[in-house]
Protein backbone atom coordinates (compact mmCIF):
# COMPACT_ATOMS: atom_id res chain seq x y z
CA UNK A 1 0.00 0.00 0.00
CA UNK A 2 1.40 3.35 -1.04
CA UNK A 3 1.07 6.34 1.24
CA UNK A 4 1.89 8.75 -1.56
CA UNK A 5 -0.93 11.07 -2.60
CA UNK A 6 -2.11 10.40 -6.16
CA UNK A 7 -2.21 13.97 -7.47
CA UNK A 8 -3.70 14.38 -10.94
CA UNK A 9 -0.69 16.35 -12.16
CA UNK A 10 1.46 13.32 -11.32
CA UNK A 11 -1.06 10.83 -12.69
CA UNK A 12 -1.45 12.67 -16.02
CA UNK A 13 1.70 14.82 -16.40
CA UNK A 14 1.19 15.29 -20.15
CA UNK A 15 -2.26 16.77 -19.57
CA UNK A 16 -1.62 19.42 -16.89
CA UNK A 17 -2.34 22.35 -19.24
CA UNK A 18 -5.43 20.63 -20.63
CA UNK A 19 -6.76 20.00 -17.10
CA UNK A 20 -6.16 23.62 -16.18
CA UNK A 21 -8.04 24.82 -19.25
CA UNK A 22 -10.91 22.39 -18.65
CA UNK A 23 -11.24 23.53 -15.02
CA UNK A 24 -11.81 27.06 -16.34
CA UNK A 25 -14.11 26.21 -19.24
CA UNK A 26 -16.12 23.17 -18.13
CA UNK A 27 -18.08 23.26 -14.86
CA UNK A 28 -18.60 19.48 -14.83
CA UNK A 29 -14.88 18.82 -15.25
CA UNK A 30 -14.10 21.34 -12.50
CA UNK A 31 -16.49 19.48 -10.17
CA UNK A 32 -14.89 16.12 -11.07
CA UNK A 33 -11.44 17.60 -10.48
CA UNK A 34 -12.41 19.01 -7.07
CA UNK A 35 -14.18 15.79 -6.07
CA UNK A 36 -11.11 13.75 -7.01
CA UNK A 37 -8.88 15.92 -4.85
CA UNK A 38 -11.31 15.75 -1.92
CA UNK A 39 -11.50 11.95 -2.07
CA UNK A 40 -7.76 11.67 -2.70
CA UNK A 41 -7.00 13.73 0.42
CA UNK A 42 -9.40 11.55 2.46
CA UNK A 43 -7.64 8.39 1.22
CA UNK A 44 -4.24 9.84 2.07
CA UNK A 45 -5.39 10.88 5.56
CA UNK A 46 -6.76 7.36 6.12
CA UNK A 47 -3.60 5.66 4.83
CA UNK A 48 -1.36 7.74 7.07
CA UNK A 49 -3.68 7.34 10.10
CA UNK A 50 -4.21 11.08 10.38
CA UNK A 51 -7.92 10.23 10.26
CA UNK A 52 -8.14 6.45 10.70
CA UNK A 53 -11.19 4.70 9.25
CA UNK A 54 -12.13 1.04 8.92
CA UNK A 55 -10.77 -0.92 5.98
CA UNK A 56 -14.15 -1.15 4.23
CA UNK A 57 -14.56 2.64 4.24
CA UNK A 58 -10.98 3.08 3.02
CA UNK A 59 -11.57 0.59 0.20
CA UNK A 60 -14.75 2.45 -0.76
CA UNK A 61 -12.82 5.73 -0.90
CA UNK A 62 -10.19 4.13 -3.13
CA UNK A 63 -12.93 2.87 -5.46
CA UNK A 64 -14.44 6.36 -5.60
CA UNK A 65 -11.02 7.83 -6.40
CA UNK A 66 -10.51 5.27 -9.17
CA UNK A 67 -13.91 5.97 -10.70
CA UNK A 68 -13.28 9.72 -10.65
CA UNK A 69 -9.83 9.22 -12.17
CA UNK A 70 -11.36 7.08 -14.95
CA UNK A 71 -13.96 9.74 -15.69
CA UNK A 72 -11.32 12.47 -15.74
CA UNK A 73 -9.18 10.34 -18.09
CA UNK A 74 -12.21 9.99 -20.40
CA UNK A 75 -12.54 13.75 -20.50
CA UNK A 76 -8.86 14.16 -21.33
CA UNK A 77 -9.16 11.72 -24.23
CA UNK A 78 -11.92 13.74 -25.97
Amino acid sequence: MSHTPHELAEEFPDHVEQMSALKQSDAHFAKLFDSYHEVNRAVHRAETNVEPIDSFAETDLRKQRGALKDEIWSYLQK
